[in-house]
């Protein structure tokens, strides 16, 4: 798969930001705090996690792509991924 140091970046930034947002979801649960409240952040950091999961998928794609083009692509490879990235 074929991810540019930009895409790396954001993409590491992005995963930086949830391990934080997890941190935060334990204190959270050791603080005794609201379940409304640790829901709310639960919700953010699946969301933040599926977002980051679709840039990865279409980066993966992009990939597969390439190959279709190039007479290398394997569809069950492709399949598989999408099915991971789709939990």
């Amino acid at each position: 798969m074929n991810i540019s140091d930009d895409e790396k970046r954001k993409i590491n930034n992005r995963l930086r930001r949830l391990e934080g947002q997890v941190r935060g979801l334990q204190k959270m649960i050791d603080e005794g705090r609201d379940c409304h409240d640790i829901l709310i952040l639960l919700a953010g950091v699946r969301k933040a996690l599926d977002a980051t999961g679709d840039v990865i998928l279409e980066r993966f794609l992009d990939s597969c792509q390439a190959d279709f083009r190039e007479g290398r692509g394997d569809i069950e490879e492709m399949i598989s991924a999408v099915r991971l990235a789709r939990g």
